[in-house]
């Protein structure tokens, strides 16, 4: 059996019961959950998810709401500019396509937000499309088992010619071997200690068959958060969340003790659209 094959069939017994991969999931569903899981755990983006979907089942019903909430219910999933962004998309599917989020992939590159990854994946997992979606996850299997390295290194052209390579012909099973694939890497192939010996494509895999390298490249790096201006950023806004009405700067001071850093954050966020300054000086989220 081809490996592209094996991974399908390993799929079909070991993925994850995900909400958003569920019978019925429409497109917009699927685009909310590949926004929201851009460098986030599917354990926090989950409860978030259902959320959203319950109070905003269609683009339509997030366009109508003003960005303060959309702020508010984004929560602690971390980059907010995804949560404007992801409005900003809403608004542009009912000015643009009805309501209804277009399944070619170019009208989905063209929504705000929307990049080449998340619109082949909204085309594949929405409406069933064939379109190969690579991921680090996928690059990382694509590196091991074609290539025979540990690491997949910096994304290139060719990452989708290795997809194309695995993917089976039959249209169906291609669909979810794009699915199956990003599986893979996230519950198997996984960066730091990969569990070969489930793996459904062991025998066939170039690292594995190598000896299992080490990676001889430039080590990852590893982002931190502590002290950083994400985490300033995100103290800042749960004040705003949190308050009523807007606030003046003194408000703001507890969230962070650094003046200099808080100061420089609040502007950031201030050029970002997150926060907005009244006629009279105070802060508040977008109205």
């Amino acid at each position: 059996m081809a490996a592209g094959e094996a991974i399908v069939d390993w799929y079909v017994t070991a993925a994850r019961d995900l909400p958003w991969r569920r019978p019925g999931v429409d497109a917009w569903a699927v685009l909310v959950s590949e926004v929201m899981l851009q460098q986030t755990p599917v354990a926090r983006v989950e409860p978030i998810w259902r959320e959203w979907m319950a109070r905003w089942p269609t683009p339509a019903d997030l366009a109508a709401v003003p960005p303060a909430d959309v702020i508010r219910a984004w929560g602690k999933l971390g980059y907010p500019r995804r949560a404007l962004r992801l409005r900003e998309a809403a608004v542009a599917v009912v000015e643009r396509h009805g309501g209804v989020v277009p399944a070619d992939v170019p009208a989905l590159e063209a929504l705000p937000g929307v990049g080449t990854y998340t619109a082949r994946a909204v085309a594949c997992f929405g409406y069933g499309q064939p379109q190969p979606v690579v991921d680090t996850n996928v690059r990382r299997v694509m590196a091991r088992v074609l290539h025979g390295r540990a690491e997949a290194g910096n994304a290139r052209a060719a990452d989708l010619t290795d997809v194309a390579s695995l993917t089976p012909t039959d249209t169906d099973r291609a669909t979810r071997f794009s699915v199956a694939v990003m599986e893979l890497g996230a519950l198997v192939c996984v960066a730091r200690v990969p569990r070969c010996a489930v793996c459904p494509v062991r025998d066939r895999c170039a690292w594995r068959l190598a000896g299992s390298p080490a990676h001889d490249g430039p080590p990852r790096r590893v982002q931190k958060f502590a002290g950083t201006d994400r985490q300033v950023r995100g103290r800042l806004l749960d004040v705003l969340r949190a308050a009523p009405e807007p606030v003046d700067s003194a408000a703001l001071e507890p969230a962070w003790d650094d003046a200099v850093q808080r100061s420089r954050c609040l502007d950031s966020l201030l050029t970002d659209g997150l926060v907005e300054q009244t006629a009279d000086g105070l802060f508040t989220l977008p109205a």
